[in-house]
């Protein structure tokens, strides 16, 4: 059996990749396709966190370029979150994968808050725990929640899960046939040619803990697994080119 890399990893999931060919919502095909290729890299013995986006549902950006208040919008995006991560759990625990979900914004109902010591103890019993809420502050991304999180409870990679695109590229391989992509980058340079791995504040935080962050394709099944025992696959963003 293959022995993963990594002993505690993020895996952020964008609210997009929630969605499917949809484009809009929760596509059940894809959460469960996603609980599973989780489920398999927790049977290997890795600690999973989870960073959930909320651009399916709603993107603070866009509503506040519609004339709404910037940090209205921005926590009408973290409780779309709750509701994508809320998802995800459910699509795990149908899968016998024991998990949960904390949230930076309280609503006990539904869910712990985020503590820290808590979210390291739950992984430490090979529970799957799901942030939401982003990092409860208006002007944040998710991206930032990850590399936030990442760093709190000493994960050793984030796994930066996208949409049908398998890495990094100088321009939109979906609409510019001669794209090229990029093995493997370091912060500056992403931060220097403005690519979109994440935004510049995630990059940063990134870059101040060393934290390596591995850009793939997530809908190509078995991807996860493969990242986790070490198969180059995507783009790999660190501190120095190997």
């Amino acid at each position: 059996m293959l022995q993963p890399k990594y002993k505690r990893v993020v895996l952020k999931l964008s609210g997009e990749a929630l969605a499917g060919d949809g484009g809009y919502g929760i596509d059940a095909g894809v959460i469960q396709t996603t609980a599973v290729q989780i489920k398999e890299i927790v049977e290997m013995g890795t600690e999973v966190a989870v960073i959930v986006g909320g651009g399916n549902i709603w993107r603070g950006v866009s509503g506040s370029s519609q004339g709404m208040d910037r940090a209205t919008a921005d926590y009408m995006g973290m409780l779309a979150t709750v509701l994508n991560a809320m998802a995800l759990q459910d699509a795990l625990e149908n899968n016998g994968v024991q998990t949960r979900v904390q949230t930076s914004i309280e609503m006990r109902q539904v869910a712990e808050p985020y503590i820290r010591r808590k979210a390291i103890r739950h992984l430490e019993k090979n529970r799957v725990v799901i942030f939401a809420a982003g990092t409860g502050n208006p002007f944040f991304s998710t991206d930032t929640t990850a590399a936030l999180r990442a760093a709190e409870i000493e994960a050793e990679v984030i796994l930066m899960a996208k949409n049908k695109v398998d890495g990094v590229y100088d321009c939109d391989p979906r609409t510019n046939a001669n794209a090229k992509k990029y093995e493997e980058l370091t912060y500056l340079e992403v931060l220097n040619k403005g690519l979109g791995v994440m935004d510049s504040t995630a990059i940063s935080l990134c870059m101040d803990n060393n934290m390596t962050i591995i850009v793939f394709n997530i809908t190509e099944k078995g991807n996860i697994k493969r990242v986790i025992t070490g198969e180059h696959i995507g783009t790999i963003v660190r501190g120095e080119r190997k």
